[in-house]
């Protein structure tokens, strides 16, 4: 009988251990955005956006895109954002980051305060305006800002996202060269779903990241 327990204990612990290991392997598999189309359909996509000079900033405004929204569980988006992209994340009862290890997909840099991570608009927000947002509705607009449906949010090395602003790739481009390819289809991934449009250059620039695929 001593054996059996010892067996079923044995078995209990490796169990338990193999479960802690899955999760593990999902919370990695699950830290980042949804997944953009690949680069053949990237490619199909990019040659579809319509080509057009970017229009002005007159009358942009960031609070003409509500963010961070609220997503329930005292959660917003910027928290379940850090919740998704990070490593053995551990929030206090108001959701915030009270723990957990973040690594930036834009650098390679990896961080242990909630506080040095920014989240990114893929597309940021006035270069959203200029490419067609300007005519939106404050939802869609609000939509866009908040999208968890797609690769718009990543969560970043706060000083690189503050070096790319409002760049299109044509201006800026991640500086691990690795991720470019990524960074490519996740950018025209966004602007084929909302509609946007890209000028010239942006589109020669997102060429060039997609032959790196």
């Amino acid at each position: 009988m001593r054996r059996t327990g010892i067996a079923t204990t044995a078995t209990a612990m490796v169990l338990l251990a193999t479960a802690a290991t899955a999760i593990t392997s999902i919370n990695a598999a699950n830290a980042a955005p949804p997944p953009p189309p690949g680069a053949e359909t990237a490619k199909r996509n990019l040659a579809a956006l319509t080509v057009r000079a970017e229009g002005s900033d007159s009358g942009y405004d960031r609070d003409k895109f509500p963010h961070w929204s609220d997503q329930g569980s005292n959660c917003n988006t910027r928290e379940v954002v850090l919740k998704r992209d990070g490593t053995n994340v551990r929030t206090g009862s108001d959701c915030y980051p009270t723990s957990g290890t973040w690594t930036s997909p834009y650098d390679g840099a990896t961080w242990k305060q909630a506080s040095d991570i920014d989240i990114d608009h893929m597309v940021a927000l006035a270069e959203a305006w200029r490419s067609g947002a300007s005519s939106w509705t404050t939802s869609r607009r609000q939509a866009f800002a908040n999208d968890l449906t797609s690769s718009q949010l990543w969560a970043v090395t706060d000083n690189v996202n503050q070096a790319k602003g409002d760049k299109d790739p044509a201006e800026w481009s991640p500086p691990l060269a690795s991720f470019h390819c990524m960074y490519a289809r996740s950018w025209i991934d966004v602007k084929h779903r909302y509609g946007l449009t890209i000028d010239s250059a942006e589109k020669s620039a997102l060429g060039r990241l997609l032959g790196t695929c």
